[in-house]
């Protein structure tokens, strides 16, 4: 996939210098010129579960989650438009002239130069539907349904890649690491690799301000490897490329981490990852292996826990589709698909290609079930009482010095009040 041209220095900062904002019926608006609005397409179910949680523009791969590419792409303001029980944990953009976008689209150069070259009133569409357009329209009567109605001209494109599986964030991770890294880092000067640090193809290798590693080992040969703000590496590890590690987080001792791997912000590994995808703020701190796996927000293994991500027979691995209700097959390799806020109890044996839902405490005797719905307590019908839910999810927050919102404590109710 082709890499955008125009980016800015530090893709990880918003523009605020765009927007003027102002708080008008306890709401957020914002008043710009144009701006990009990313919206959830009609089919926003089937990335169940990390969907119940967040917009689809919110789902991190790579460095960089969809709403932050798209910025550091285009050097504009960029809003979400989302179900509504989730647009409060989103700013609202004023009507006005903007660039309508699905943001589960993956677009290349050429598709990139066309969406912002688009003359007000005309779109892109293809099969699947509204690929992007710019109009004036006003942003709670937007539909994805029938989005199409908003635009004059209709211009046919070819079927575009769009992220329409949770577990196409590990599969697709590899070549996302690799985009974001030069996007992330065109134009900049790496901090200095410590003398103590063992590395092959330093140029391959990119640390923000702020990071602490020494005596560990670092293998950019086999893809790039991203250290952000303020994180650690901590003595003994070993990590093979392409590898990104968010802003504040941390490598435990002795940990063996392989490519493609994304820790978002504020998480921290240790013992054996491969090919995993932690979107942020989770934990897998101890001795056990997480592989070929995407894991949401607010979640921990814990210790000695080990998910498998191949079956015996080495057949094709088939994971629970929480849209259709059934299973889909995935390829040889898929390890467990944990959503947002679930906590997984020490030495559990995680199932090949698991299916794990928000909110579940999950624990139990023997190799765990593939499929763990949402608020679960154990693995045997108990259901997670909703005030106990929202109690744990605050401890574990102040773990890391955050809060539940009222916005996020409202959306886990409407999930809870809806199953």
């Amino acid at each position: 996939m082709g890499r955008p041209v125009t980016v800015r220095p530090d893709p990880l900062r918003c523009c605020v210098h765009f927007i003027n904002c102002l708080l008008l019926n306890n709401q957020l608006l914002c008043t710009i010129i144009m701006a990009i609005i990313l919206f959830d397409n009609r089919f926003r179910r089937s990335l169940l579960p990390f969907t119940y949680t967040r917009a689809v523009a919110g789902l991190r791969f790579g460095i960089l989650s969809i709403k932050e590419r798209w910025e550091a792409w285009t050097q504009k303001p960029v809003f979400v438009h989302t179900d509504q029980y989730l647009q409060s944990l989103y700013a609202v953009a004023e009507k006005g002239d903007h660039i309508w976008i699905d943001a589960s689209v993956l677009p290349d150069e050429t598709v990139l130069d066309a969406i912002l070259s688009l003359e007000h009133g005309s779109c892109f569409a293809d099969e699947t539907g509204l690929i992007a357009g710019r109009a004036t329209i006003d942003f709670a009567n937007f539909d994805p349904a029938n989005s199409l109605q908003f635009f004059e001209t209709i211009h046919d494109h070819s079927k575009l890649k769009r992220l329409e599986h949770p577990w196409q964030l590990m599969q697709w991770n590899d070549g996302m690491l690799r985009q974001d890294f030069d996007l992330v880092t065109k134009g900049r000067i790496s901090q200095p690799i410590p003398a103590t640090v063992n590395v092959l193809q330093a140029e391959n290798i990119f640390i923000e301000e702020g990071a602490t590693l020494n005596f560990c080992t670092l293998n950019a040969a086999t893809g790039p490897i991203y250290i952000g703000k303020n994180t650690e590496i901590m003595e003994g590890s070993v990590i093979r490329g392409p590898f990104a590690l968010g802003e504040n987080s941390v490598i435990k001792l002795n940990s063996r981490v392989y490519g493609a791997t994304t820790l978002g912000p504020s998480c921290m590994g240790g013992g054996e990852i491969k090919n995993t995808v932690m979107m942020g703020y989770s934990n897998k701190g101890h001795d056990g292996y997480l592989g070929d796996s995407v894991v949401g927000e607010w979640c921990n293994f814990g210790a000695g826990s080990t998910n498998s991500n191949i079956k015996n027979t080495a057949g094709e691995v088939k994971i629970w589709d929480i849209n259709t209700n059934r299973y889909v097959g995935v390829g040889q390799k898929c390890g467990v698909i944990l959503g947002d806020y679930s906590r997984v109890s020490i030495n559990a044996s995680i199932n090949t290609g698991t299916m794990v839902g928000i909110c579940c405490n999950v624990f139990g005797a023997g190799l765990l079930p593939t499929i763990i719905p949402n608020f679960s307590w154990g693995v045997n019908g108990t259901r997670y009482v909703l005030d106990k839910t929202l109690a744990d999810i605050t401890n574990w927050k102040k773990l890391k010095g955050h809060s539940l919102s009222e916005a996020e404590t409202s959306a886990i109710r409407f999930i809870f009040d809806q199953l």
